[in-house]
Order: C-alpha cells, then sequence, then structure tokens
C-alpha cells in the first residue's frame, strides 16, 4: 500500500555543544524550565526536578505526579553512578478474583493480555497502582538538590495556572483518545469540549484554546510548600485516595504512607572499550545488558552502520526480548502499538547527569482524573498479567515489570545519558543509539538523525524506510522485515533523548521527529 507522505521532505534539529548545560526532553518548554535551573546556579539533579514536575503539566497524557519510572544518575565528583526506582506499585488490598477474564479474546491497548471483564485493569479506578515520581523525585532532591525544592516546582505551577495551550499536536493526542475520556465525567470535563468531543481550535484558527489546570496548579502549589512526603501520608494523599475509592479502586492510605522510591547500585558492565550504567532489577536494564552482550559477537566495521551491523542488532535484540519474556514476565506488547512515556536527559556544565524517564503507561493513563488534585492518574495494573501463575501475574502489593532504560555509557573522553520512551521499543532504541555512539564515534546528532530498527518482540523487524535497499534486504533473509517511515503520529519506533559530553564540552538531541521535543542548553535562557 503507497503512503500519503511526502517523499521529498526531510526533518533534522540542530545540536549545538557548549560549554554549558544540556537538557534535552520530550517538551521544548521543560527542557526550558531545566536549563533556567542550570542558569540560576543549580545542577543536573536540580534540573531533572524541575524538568520533571514541568513535563507532567506539559505532557499529561505521558507522565505526571500519579505516574512512576526510574532513572540513572552520574555525580562526576564521585565519579559514581546511582540508579533510582520509583516505580508503580500495585495496592496491597488489590485482589487478582476483581479481574475475571471475559473470554472476548486480547485487550485492547498496550499489552495483549487476555482481555478482563469491562477492561478493570487497563482503564478506570481499578486500574490505578500507587504512584512513585513524586517520593523518586523528594529523595534525589534530598540527597543530591541544591537550590530549594520549592523553587524547582515554581516553573510547572506557573505553566499548570497558564492552563496547557492546545495546539495541532495536542489536539491530535486528546483526539486519538476521546472515547476513553469521555468514561470518567472528570478526564472528560478536562480534556474534552461539553465533556465528548476533543478540544481543538478550527482549521485556520490560531492556537487560542488552553486546559483548565487550576486544580493541578493547586496540587503543585502545596507540594511545593510542604514538600514531597505530603503527597504520601497528607491531606494531598488523603484527598486523591478518596477521590480513587469514589471511582471504585481500591488505593488506600496504608499504600501510600508505605511507598518507598529507592536508590541502589546500577547494573554496571562492559561492551567492548565502553562502560554503561542502568537500572537493575524489574526495568529494561537487564535486557539492555543482554542485548548489547549479543551485539558484542558481532564485527561493527565502517564509519557507519552497514547491513551486517543491522543484522546483528536484529538478532541480539530478538533474543534479549525473548530472554525477558521468558525470565522476567509475560509482558508482550500489541504489534504497532507504542508505549505512553516521557523521557529525557540533563548534563550540566560540571559534568554530572540525569537519565530520566516517567510514565502513567497508557496515554492518559487510566483516563482518570482525580478531581480533588486535578492529576491525572496511573494504570500501572495494566502492566500485570491478569492469568493467574503466570510470570509477572497480577497480585496485591507488587511492584511492576517496567520497560524503562534510562542508562550512562562512556568511552574514551566521551559520555552520554540515553533513554527513550515507547514501551518495549525502548531497548531497541537505547541498544542502538548507544552502538552509534560506541562503535561508530558518533556524536548525539549524528547517532539521533541515524536509521534504527524495531526488534522488540514477534517476528516482524520494523526497519526506517531510509535504510539503504541493502540494508533491508539483508534484514529480510534473516526475519520477517516491514518497512515505515519515521513519524511525527503515530510512533513506529521508540522516541528517545539524550545528552553527551565530549572533551569538555555538552550537546544533547531528541526524537528528530518529535514535534516538541528539544534540546536547551542554559546559555539560551541568558542572552
Amino acid at each position: 500500500m503507497r503512503p500519503n507522505l511526502s517523499r521529498s521532505q526531510t526533518i533534522t534539529k540542530t545540536v549545538i555543544e557548549t560549554e554549558h548545560g544540556v537538557v534535552a526532553a520530550q517538551h521544548s518548554l521543560a527542557a526550558e524550565a531545566g536549563a533556567q535551573v542550570l542558569a540560576a546556579g543549580g545542577d543536573a539533579v536540580d534540573a531533572a526536578v524541575a524538568t520533571s514536575f514541568a513535563l507532567g503539566v506539559l505532557e499529561p497524557w505521558m507522565s505526571g505526579p500519579a505516574g512512576g519510572g526510574a532513572l540513572m544518575l552520574w555525580r562526576a565528583d564521585e565519579g559514581k553512578a546511582h540508579a533510582l526506582n520509583y516505580g508503580m506499585r500495585s495496592p496491597a488490598a488489590l485482589d487478582p478474583a476483581d479481574y475475571p477474564l471475559s473470554g472476548s479474546g486480547q485487550s485492547s491497548d498496550l499489552f495483549p493480555w487476555e482481555a478482563v471483564v469491562e477492561d478493570r485493569n487497563v482503564q478506570g479506578a481499578t486500574s490505578i497502582a500507587v504512584p512513585g515520581l513524586v517520593d523518586g523525585m523528594g529523595k534525589m532532591h534530598m540527597r543530591f538538590g541544591r537550590m530549594p525544592w520549592a523553587e524547582l516546582l515554581a516553573p510547572a505551577i506557573d505553566f499548570a495556572r497558564e492552563g496547557l495551550l492546545v495546539d495541532w499536536y495536542a489536539a491530535l493526542i486528546i483526539a486519538s483518545t476521546t472515547r476513553a475520556l469521555a468514561q470518567d465525567a472528570d478526564a472528560a470535563g478536562l480534556f474534552l469540549e461539553d465533556g465528548r468531543w476533543p478540544t481543538i481550535s478550527g482549521w485556520t484558527a490560531p492556537d487560542e484554546k488552553r486546559l483548565d489546570m487550576t486544580a493541578m496548579a493547586a496540587s503543585l502549589q502545596e507540594l511545593a510548600g510542604k514538600g514531597a512526603r505530603i503527597f504520601y501520608d497528607g491531606d494531598l494523599a488523603e484527598a486523591m485516595v478518596k477521590d480513587v475509592r469514589d471511582k471504585g479502586g481500591c488505593l488506600s492510605m496504608e499504600d501510600m504512607r508505605s511507598y518507598n522510591a529507592s536508590f541502589s547500585d546500577p547494573l554496571t558492565f562492559q561492551y567492548r572499550d565502553a562502560h554503561f550504567h542502568a537500572t537493575p532489577g524489574l526495568t529494561g536494564g537487564p535486557t539492555f545488558r543482554k542485548a548489547l552482550a549479543e551485539m558484542e559477537q558481532a564485527e561493527m566495521e565502517g564509519d557507519e552502520p552497514c547491513a551486517g551491523a543491522y543484522c546483528a542488532y536484529a538478532r541480539a535484540l530478538k533474543s534479549a526480548s525473548a530472554d525477558r519474556l521468558a525470565r522476567m514476565g509475560h509482558d508482550g506488547e500489541i504489534p504497532g502499538a507504542g508505549g505512553c512515556t516521557t523521557h529525557f536527559s540533563v548534563v550540566d556544565k560540571k559534568g554530572n547527569m540525569v537519565s530520566q524517564t516517567q510514565t502513567l503507561l497508557s496515554i492518559f493513563g487510566s483516563r482518570v482524573v482525580s478531581p480533588s488534585t486535578g492529576l491525572l492518574m496511573n494504570n500501572g495494573i495494566m502492566w500485570f498479567d491478569p492469568v493467574q501463575g503466570r510470570p509477572n501475574a497480577l497480585a496485591g502489593g507488587k511492584p511492576c515489570l517496567m520497560n524503562v532504560c534510562p542508562v550512562i555509557g562512556e568511552t574514551g573522553s566521551k559520555r552520554f545519558a540515553f533513554g527513550a520512551s515507547g514501551g518495549r521499543k525502548i531497548v531497541s532504541a537505547v541498544a542502538q543509539l548507544s552502538s552509534f555512539a560506541v562503535d561508530y564515534g558518533m556524536d548525539a546528532g549524528a547517532a539521533f538523525h541515524q536509521p534504527r530498527i524495531d526488534a522488540s518482540g514477534g517476528e516482524a523487524v520494523t526497519a526506517d524506510d531510509s535504510l539503504s535497499p541493502q540494508v533491508i534486504a539483508a534484514l529480510g533473509e534473516e526475519h520477517s522485515v516491514a518497512t515505515t517511515r519515521r513519524t511525527v503520529f503515530p510512533y513506529a519506533f521508540a522516541c528517545p533523548a539524550g545528552v553527551m559530553r565530549r572533551n569538555g564540552k555538552n550537546s544533547g538531541c531528541t526524537e528528530i521527529m518529535s514535534p516538541w521535543g528539544d534540546a536547551i542548553h542554559e546559555q539560551e535562557i541568558t542572552r
């Protein structure tokens, strides 16, 4: 079938090397908020906290205070990497018997689980897990932050008070989920017009519509004034828990009070002459290590990846994916579906780095808004397999298995912090970007503009159609291959963001097709 897309259009992003700090994020204004913190004297941790909360306002369907995730942190003065897991957890009172199989085939969302009655594990209050992001940011700030907590939340509060501008891309995202949002009165009231139509400006009208996010602004203001733990043991927590329980969920105050994000030693290993630090445990880190171990067996020759390299990527990624399914949980993803997450990376002028991934899981999470707090809630329960007896089976009080894969890599005088959003596509993207940087010496701009494949599950390998016919033919000799374009929507590949430090100079880039994504350096703020 012939595509509608232009064959002559080219899209690139400008990458600048600077001695100043850089923030690369899926939303330019969030990156700018982080860069402002760097310009004010904060370090990478301070910028990460500001960027995290700003993204929760500017991309509310991807992440937010009621979500979770994980990050990698590099402290230049220590010469040491730290991993921080702030993943979600199922409520203790969750009863798997409340999620009976419907017998109607597969679920309609990201993972091909057997469908549950009323999609209770996918949408609505019964799909909500214990959120971890706020505690994660609080613990990171308490240990490493330099600037006052309240100052770091100020940009997000200002964005929420202004209300989210609904441009063409925001309208497209809202329109893609209108039917699901309409099922929750509070979500419909926030994101839809008259509770049923996508919010959108006229065909020739300027972008002028904004979402009313004053309730979220008030919650963020309370967090700024009283600290992160108010989200777990204060009035804010009680209001959120009551809202969830009123809508049929089982989240409790004990779930909130007992939640603790945790620092740990990273998964550290060598790949050729490079060293990597990745998140351990129930993340994409172990799968990333497995993929690179397989890739190391292949020859990576020449100035850029050739057919042999892409075939090696496909074999390694398929093998690592199969290992993940067998050992870590049956978490296959529907072909063509993308995880709805956000990633950003930060490097400051001293070389400290943060690679951070955060998520609500599905786009718009549970499609439930807590009216008392203005927060869009996650649907972390969907990470679990509803069939008992399988790996990663649904149970109460259990940590969620995430696909997030933030990494820190270093080779010679080069260090980089990469990661991506995109569900199971994440590891494919991060592994290839890492190879581009290590095996072919690419800088951030070259790595992010280089075409990629995706081999994250199933028989087919998805290949960027800008790859040469020789590469695609070679892949076709070993795998079933589907070619597609890197586009704004939908994403057939993951959506990465990263920063790099080479010989004392910093740079960054985001997925070139991301219409909001940008790398902003602090010097741009001080001009």
